[in-house]
């Protein structure tokens, strides 16, 4: 297998732990598309706390497995993984963790608004859909990730199972589970007090677009 590939699943793997946007036990699996090739590189793992290098396995994406030992848990949710990569050419990377907040929705199916303004900035202003139960990895499951999936919009709440993310590069795929969980959690926090409030469509682009601006800017220095 191509040691830099490995490296890259294997630190992203690490990354993904850091956010703090995974369950305790650190369960999740990561995937890199293989550039100019119909396969990924995928964490075959039970955790990606601490993920070994040698737990990398290469996978094509019809669901072959080409180098590695892949275990039956792990073996499960590839057809997640390789639909995103099947149905958008310019996806890199998929990420699918357990986080403990946006994982609240997912249990109770409910979407996760746009009422954190970071959703707006980075491809998230329909908020995150939630795609239909079905047994994890089956393909109904898969049948249902892709009815639930929005045009441009990076993420999917995965009924009574987790979040799937998918993104262009590692970097991105990152940031966006973050900032699922962020919104998540302060969904749960705003309960009490009557309830997350939605930015108002209009003040969606403005966000974004004011983050893009700033953006092209690059950075001042005094």
């Amino acid at each position: 297998m191509d040691a830099d590939l490995v490296d890259q699943v294997v630190s992203t793997a690490a990354r993904v732990v850091a956010s703090g946007a995974i369950s305790a036990n650190g369960h999740g699996n990561v995937s890199v598309r293989v550039p100019g090739a119909e396969e990924m590189y995928y964490t075959a793992g039970p955790s990606l706390r601490d993920h070994p290098a040698s737990a990398v396995v290469r996978v094509r994406l019809d669901g072959t497995l080409l180098e590695g030992e892949l275990p039956p848990i792990q073996g499960a949710v590839v057809a997640m993984h390789t639909a995103m990569y099947a149905d958008q050419p310019d996806v890199g990377c998929v990420l699918h963790t357990h986080s403990p907040y946006a994982t609240a929705y997912a249990v109770a199916h409910r979407p996760i608004g746009c009422w954190v303004e970071a959703l707006a900035m980075f491809g998230l202003a329909s908020g995150v859909p939630v795609a239909g139960y079905g047994p994890r990895g089956s393909d109904e499951a898969v049948a249902n990730i892709r009815a639930a999936v929005v045009p441009g919009v990076p993420a999917v709440l995965l009924a009574n199972h987790g979040v799937l993310v998918f993104h262009r590069t590692p970097d991105l795929a990152i940031l966006v589970g973050s900032v699922v969980e962020e919104a998540a959690q302060a969904g749960v926090n705003a309960s009490p007090l009557g309830g997350p409030v939605e930015i108002p469509h209009d003040l969606r682009a403005a966000a974004l677009q004011r983050a893009m601006a700033f953006d092209s800017r690059g950075s001042v220095h005094a």
